[in-house]
């Protein structure tokens, strides 16, 4: 049996309803108090618009059902369309979920903080892409001004707005060494960023194989916030055999995964250390 934890923690499942399914059948059993999406739900190609029809009908029939049902708290990612943002205010304003992008929300006395935006990728859709510490764009990879959206953006503002000035605002003077941060990118240089590219060039230029974010880093290691997650990187966690890592006194954790299974975390915030990850056959 495994023991249950009050936190759930799931990301980059890219509307697989397999694993949308199996995750809805562990929250009737355990009962967690909050489910936390680390973002990229929904579906690389399909329709958005009715994918999250069933998640979010799927969402409210399970609270209906449960007599304590837990917390929703989403953020979006990199491969999910900005368009659909609105359904998830909508969905947040009827009480459905709780959408914690670029703000915080409370879970009882536990504040969780969203960030969505991603260092600059090789792929096109940018809606949730910026810069990181300045307006540097690693070999072979797109600036954000020059990519598409699915939103109406102020291009030329792309290039004065950074993950680093952002966490900045999100933050500002504030503790967080209680406060969950639910990231999307995961940090440079971790076991959580390694992507699958070591040893390749672009242009006889050698490609960085860790492709986090250098603002989140260096976040962490001055902020220390309590408990951070991150998704983005699916084959960080098979190449480097670790979905977890310390960075000072702050656990960092993935739930990116590239194989067809559920990867679920669970935790307690009164016991980090004794967090796990599963992955589940759907």
């Amino acid at each position: 049996m495994v023991p249950m934890a009050p936190f759930l923690f799931v990301s980059d499942l890219h509307g697989k309803r397999s694993r949308y399914s199996t995750l809805f059948r562990i929250i009737e059993e355990e009962r967690p108090r909050a489910v936390l999406f680390g973002g990229d739900l929904l579906p690389n190609f399909g329709d958005g618009e009715s994918f999250l029809k069933y998640l979010f009908g799927r969402i409210e029939a399970l609270r209906w059902r449960m007599d304590e049902p837990p917390d929703f708290v989403m953020i979006m990612g990199n491969d999910d369309p900005r368009m659909f943002e609105d359904r998830f205010l909508e969905a947040d304003a009827r009480g459905i979920i709780k959408y914690a992008a670029m703000k915080k929300v409370e879970v009882d006395d536990i504040v969780i903080s969203g960030y969505p935006f991603v260092p600059p990728s090789p792929f096109l859709l940018k809606d949730w892409e910026i810069y990181d510490v300045s307006t540097y764009t690693d070999p072979g990879s797109v600036p954000p001004e020059e990519g598409q959206f699915t939103v109406e953006v102020d291009r030329r503002g792309l290039r004065f707005r950074t993950i680093q000035g952002d966490l900045e605002t999100l933050t500002s003077d504030q503790d967080v060494s209680r406060m969950i941060m639910l990231f999307h990118a995961p940090p440079y240089n971790t076991n959580l960023d390694v992507a699958d590219i070591r040893g390749m060039r672009f242009d006889h230029a050698p490609l960085d194989h860790h492709v986090g974010s250098i603002a989140i880093r260096r976040f962490i290691e001055r902020r220390s916030p309590g408990i951070t997650l991150h998704g983005h990187i699916h084959e960080s966690a098979r190449l480097t055999g670790s979905w977890s890592q310390y960075i000072g006194g702050t656990r960092c954790m993935t739930a990116a995964h590239d194989g067809s299974e559920l990867a679920l975390v669970r935790f307690d915030t009164d016991s980090v250390h004794g967090a796990t990850r599963e992955l589940i056959t759907c």
